[in-house]
């Protein structure tokens, strides 16, 4: 299909918990294969669906040379003491911030088939499944920064060229 336009903060489909896909149709082949185009420019680990603007539980990865989607991902398993990662988001761009995220992580889900799949790592990987599944369920990372951090986050947002 084609890659698509990233959302960016302040819209309000970001915020917004995405509803859970059920038949696998057309339309969600489509949302897949757009998720996959959009996660594979340099420098992008993982896009969710509401990222392209698409209020459905999909999301792409791109970590390491493996590439692949989730439909209806749920985090089942996060593990290992929490560290504080530099961590990024194409939904607001340019800025980086310390994000605590446990070093292993899996999600389950299901593909176009319906089969059941699941996908698990650590370090970046790890760090992707968190991001993109808070995406899903209306979160971004900047929800997730201590109140000095988040407070300078908002002050780089309105201070940005894109905001």
């Amino acid at each position: 299909m084609t890659e698509r336009q990233i959302r960016l903060f302040g819209d309000p489909v970001l915020k917004t918990p995405s509803e859970p896909i059920g038949e696998i149709d057309d339309g969600v082949r489509g949302l897949v294969e757009d998720l996959v185009d959009s996660v594979l420019p340099p420098g992008r680990a993982g896009v969710a669906a509401p990222q392209i603007g698409v209020n459905e539980r999909a999301f792409s990865y791109n970590v390491d040379g493996q590439v692949g989607y989730v439909i209806n991902p749920v985090l089942v398993e996060v593990s290992g003491e929490p560290e504080l990662m530099d961590e990024g988001c194409l939904s607001v761009p340019g800025l980086w911030f310390k994000t605590l995220r446990y070093p292993f992580a899996r999600v389950t889900g299901v593909d176009l088939d319906g089969n059941e799949i699941e996908v698990s790592g650590t370090g970046v990987l790890a760090q992707a499944l968190q991001h993109e599944t808070d995406h899903l369920d209306g979160k971004l990372y900047l929800d997730r920064l201590d109140k000095d951090s988040r407070r300078e986050a908002m002050k780089q947002v309105r201070e940005s060229d894109w905001f």
